[in-house]
């Protein structure tokens, strides 16, 4: 059979993180053992007042339409988590719920990029955004940074990118795959350079904010310069903050043509998110916030082991991460062996029965991504798996 797969289409590749996952799956399903370290997904279980609420939809019946962008009571919730947990005063109007961050962030490129537009991301990268910058016609501009530097990147390195034809800049902040925190002097001289260059959108990817291990509060450019807001959407959801990645529920806030513009390309792509999900995730945000500090600390500590396992095998290395559940590791050291190829060292590992990332689908240097949102038991025994097949 002939196929006609579009243009668009065919300038962006499946996902190499669901691809690992997919992979590992199918190996435990021949009966293999497999840790798989390859997914950014909490394994702990959805609080319960969030399972409750999810609950109480179904039992009254709450199966129908929504609005497209969000019921008015979560977006009242979602208000309340921007002002409360990222210090940005938000207007209900100007929200917008969509199935997942991903798909926030996908609809806000869609609505905005043009062919031939260009979109600086720092990398590495989360592996969807230059695939959905391609999607929609525009050019990836790699800001490159290094763990030397704690995978920051200087204001003049960023300004010296900018172009006329500089649609957006893309922030990931704490950053997956590195897990890196910008910190507020940082933003303040990106925001300086932003000042000069107006017409430039920002991207702020703030799903990880409350991952963070440093103990400082998270910052987000929108709330630290007011300034620039109207030219920032803001992403945020219940996805790694309540563990309810199978939920599918991303929020965004930003300026209103743009919040209006990714509505009505939702309103054509999709619909509304399901309504199940929109009950959980009201609880979710309306509800209690304790039990995060003790994720965190649990966190913390399976990372302190990680990070220390990495270290301590000749051939491996990687910083400690500030925020999120992710180890980016470097196995230069390594290069030669396996040809320079990073995707075999990953497929070398899960030969040895871990699933993790190659750090190239991130656009990181020769190494791997291992996400640590398991339990001690589970990443100790992966650590010795990786150490085994690297000797």
């Amino acid at each position: 059979m002939t196929t006609h797969l579009s243009p668009a289409l065919q300038r962006i590749a499946a996902s190499p993180t669901t691809a690992m996952t997919d992979r590992a799956s199918a190996l435990r399903a021949e009966g293999r053992d497999i840790i798989s370290l390859s997914v950014g997904e909490p394994d702990f279980a959805t609080p319960p007042h969030v399972l409750a609420a999810a609950h109480a939809a179904l039992d009254a019946g709450d199966t129908r339409y929504t609005p497209v962008t969000g019921t008015a009571a979560l977006k009242q919730a979602v208000a309340l988590h921007f002002a409360r947990d990222l210090g940005l005063p938000t207007d209900p109007a100007q929200v917008i719920v969509t199935a997942g961050g991903k798909q926030a962030i996908f609809e806000a490129l869609a609505a905005t990029v043009s062919e031939g537009d260009e979109v600086i991301i720092p990398a590495p990268w989360w592996v969807s955004y230059p695939q959905m910058v391609r999607f929609a016609g525009g050019t990836v501009v790699p800001l490159q940074t290094s763990a030397a530097d704690g995978f920051r990147f200087e204001a003049a390195a960023l300004e010296v990118l900018i172009t006329p034809r500089t649609r957006w800049l893309l922030l990931n902040s704490p950053g997956n795959p590195t897990g890196a925190v910008f910190p507020p002097a940082m933003l303040d001289d990106v925001a300086e350079v932003l000042r000069r260059h107006p017409h430039v959108l920002v991207m702020s990817d703030d799903i990880y904010a409350p991952l963070i291990y440093t103990g400082q509060a998270h910052v987000t450019l929108a709330a630290r310069h007011p300034d620039l807001a109207e030219r920032v959407l803001t992403v945020s959801g219940v996805s790694k903050s309540h563990a309810m990645t199978g939920f599918r529920i991303g929020v965004a806030t930003g300026p209103a043509w743009l919040i209006e513009a990714m509505g009505r390309l939702q309103s054509n792509a999709c619909g509304n998110p399901a309504s199940i999900s929109q009950a959980a995730a009201v609880a979710a945000f309306n509800g209690p916030q304790d039990f995060l500090s003790g994720w965190r600390e649990t966190f913390r500590s399976r990372r302190d082991m990680v990070v220390a396992a990495v270290n301590a095998e000749p051939g491996l290395s990687t910083p400690v991460p500030d925020g999120a559940f992710y180890c980016l590791v470097d196995a230069a050291p390594l290069h030669d062996r396996f040809g320079g190829d990073d995707t075999k060292l990953a497929l070398h590992l899960l030969e040895h029965g871990v699933a993790v990332v190659a750090a190239s689908a991130f656009g990181g240097s020769f190494g791997f991504r291992i996400s640590f949102a398991a339990d001690e038991a589970l990443l100790a025994d992966a650590m010795r798996r990786i150490a085994a097949a690297v000797q």
